[in-house]
Order: C-alpha cells, then structure tokens, then sequence
C-alpha cells in the first residue's frame, strides 16, 4: 500500500522535472551548499514527546496550487492538525548536487503555517545523478554515494528549521521495488537512515525524524522482506539512536480496528495472517520493546481501508464507504483508549489526489473524491471531522 503522486513517478514525469529545473537554475542561479556532518556515533539530541494519538491526513499539494490550498482547508476544517506530504529528492535536487527548486516546498510549507497544520515531509525518490555510474535503473533506491542524501537532508532542514515538525526518512524499503529493485536489506537502511539522520538534527535539532513505514507483507527475499523480520533486523544494524519515531504502515484490510493479530491469523476470512489487521500495529512494538525502544512513539504513517471493486489485488479485503468511516472512527478510538501514550500522530490515506481515476488503486483509499473545484467529500470524511479528538 503506496500512495504517490503520479507526475513525478512516471518516466516522461522526471524527465520534464529535471527539464523545468534546468530553466529555473538558469535564470535564478544554483544556491552552494554546505555538506551535511558526518558523525558515525550517536548524538543525543532532544525528542519531544507528542500527544498520544495526533491526528493527520495523507495529502498531495505538489503541482496544482488551488487544489492544495482547498484540501488543506479540508484537513483544517476536520480538526486535524497534521499533513503528510511526499517530497521526491529528485523534484527539489534534480538537476545536479547543489542545484535546488524550493518553489514547490516554499508555498507548501507556508500554506500549512497559515493554517497552523504540522508538516511531515516523506523523503525518497534519488535523482539520476545520484546512481551508480554504470546507469543503474531506479524509480526509488539508495544513492550510490550515501552522504548525497544526507546532504539533501541537512540543506532541506537547514531552510525549513523551527517550520517543517518532522521527516519521514523514506518509504517502504522492506520492498524491493521500493530499494532500486534489490534485494532489501535493512542494515542498508539503517546506514541511509543514518545520514539523514545526522543531516537533519544537525540542521535542525528540534524537528523529528521518523522511520520508514514497512510495508505489511508475508512475502520473502529478493521482491519483500516482511516487516517484523526487516524490524528486526534494523535493531540488530543498529537503527535505535537515528529515529525519533518508529514508522509503520496500518492499512485494515478485511478486518475491522478491533481485531487482534491472533484472530487475523487463525481467520481465513481476515486472511491467516498477524499482518492483515490495524493492531498488526502492537507487534512491531512488542519489537521496539524487545530492543529496550520503549521509551519512544509510533508514528502511523498510512492508514486506512480501501473500498476497491476493480482492482483483483485489493478486492478481496475491500469494504464499503460506510464499513470505511466506521472502521477509521474506530481506529482512532482504540488508539487512544489502548495505546496512549507511546501512540503519536497517525496519518489517513487520504485526501485524494485531483488525477486519480477509478483504475488507479490509491483512489479507492481515499475518503475524498478526485476533482476540481468542488470538493467531494466521502462518508469517512464527514465521521473523522465529527469524531471526538
């Protein structure tokens, strides 16, 4: 479960991104930029403890202005004070190392500061520049050179200091189309996370760095590691000191909030497995446990239940809009009634992208519906704006 803005994933996308980058550096010049530090110990810098739970939605504010102002109204308007957006490396530092766009980023950070919305960035998405020098093929994968990335990470939270509340360090690694097509591995992680890590706490001490979000998957070595075992295997690399927050993936499927990761299992109908449940959640904290990690929160970075009739990978574990705002509703109360404190802000998938179409699956995730300007919103939209917070 990924939801991404389709423009700077596609092909012809990145190609017109680095080609409108060019012409912006060409008339307003390439800004130097410092590296990041490079500190292979850790550092205790501060974390701040959040209210248990927050409240976020998924949004898509990149390329159409007025659309996301109006579904940063809508996030507003239903008393949720956080907004996740995805910054693609590649669509601020396309061009070449040093070579930066911050139009995109600049007006999404001061339209949420307008509205007093925190902001979380999910950072991913390298350049070309970034790849090996034999060309590798990448949509999403490491850097060749690491500290590229932390150097992104430190001049990106060096601009946005004391504005931007936290960094999502990457997006699913636990899959391999989401790691450059190989293999995963988390101790590479660990070492990518390292470096954005020591990036952005030396650019900014106070914001907060989150983990990746793994993805739920009982599938094995070389297309996905499942997200226990890659947990797992993140605190033995080593991860402990370079995440404020632990980022996980809560995506429902069949199940409704309440049911546990044991009755998931011993299920068919929920699917026979711990991961096809919300409270799939409570066993990567028992791992954070088992580390001695307790002190710290778990962000939600997607969560949701998807209504999707057409689509054969998701149709199984659909539901209906009703089931979906009851089920949302209902997460968010088990959470606060069950995990407080060590619960932190929790993200909904989402507010809709504007060019999803029925074909593409995030839409059927969404508690809006695509288009402009009218905003129309689904029953899970109006039962998050009116549940207790």
């Amino acid at each position: 479960m990924s939801a991404r803005e389709p423009a700077p994933s596609s092909r012809s996308g990145w190609i017109t991104a680095v080609l409108v980058l060019g012409i912006v550096l060409i008339t307003l010049g390439a800004r130097s930029v410092s590296p990041a530090p490079v500190s292979p110990l850790p550092t205790p810098w501060p974390r701040a403890r959040l209210g248990s739970p927050q409240y976020g939605f998924q949004s898509f504010l990149w390329w159409d202005e007025q659309v996301a102002r109006r579904d940063l109204q809508l996030i507003h308007d239903a008393g949720f004070t956080w907004v996740k957006q995805n910054v693609a490396w590649r669509d601020v530092e396309g061009a070449a190392k040093g070579h930066f766009n911050w139009y995109f980023t600049d007006r999404i950070v001061a339209d949420a500061e307008a509205l007093g919305l925190n902001v979380l960035f999910r950072l991913d998405r390298e350049p070309v520049w970034t790849l090996p020098p034999e060309g590798t093929a990448s949509d999403n994968g490491p850097p060749a050179n690491l500290q590229d990335f932390g150097d992104f990470c430190y001049t990106l939270a060096d601009r946005y200091r004391g504005r931007v509340r936290a960094y999502q360090v990457w997006n699913e690694p636990n899959l391999s189309r989401e790691w450059g097509g190989q293999i995963p591995d988390p101790a590479e992680y660990v070492e990518l996370l390292r470096v954005c890590y020591v990036g952005i706490k030396s650019a900014d001490p106070g914001a907060l760095v989150i983990s990746a979000g793994l993805a739920p998957t009982g599938t094995g070595p070389p297309q996905a590691v499942p997200d226990s075992d890659y947990l797992t295997g993140m605190y033995q690399a080593g991860a402990a000191p370079y995440f404020d927050l632990l980022g996980v993936n809560a995506p429902g499927y069949r199940a409704p909030p309440e049911i546990s990761p044991g009755e998931a299992a011993a299920n068919s109908y929920y699917g026979n497995q711990r991961f096809f449940c919300f409270r799939h959640v409570e066993d990567l904290r028992q791992i954070m446990v088992r580390y001695s990690d307790a002190d710290k929160q778990v962000a939600i970075l997607e969560m949701g239940w998807t209504s999707d009739p057409h689509n054969t990978d998701y149709t199984w574990f659909a539901v209906t809009e009703q089931e979906k705002a009851d089920y949302l509703v209902r997460a968010f109360r088990f959470a606060r009634e069950n995990w407080q404190p060590w619960i932190g802000p929790m993200f909904v998938l989402s507010i809709a992208n504007p060019d999803w179409t029925p074909d593409d699956e995030q839409y059927w995730w969404s508690v809006t519906e695509p288009g402009w300007p009218a905003a129309t919103l689904r029953p899970a939209y109006h039962a998050l704006a009116e549940m207790e917070k």
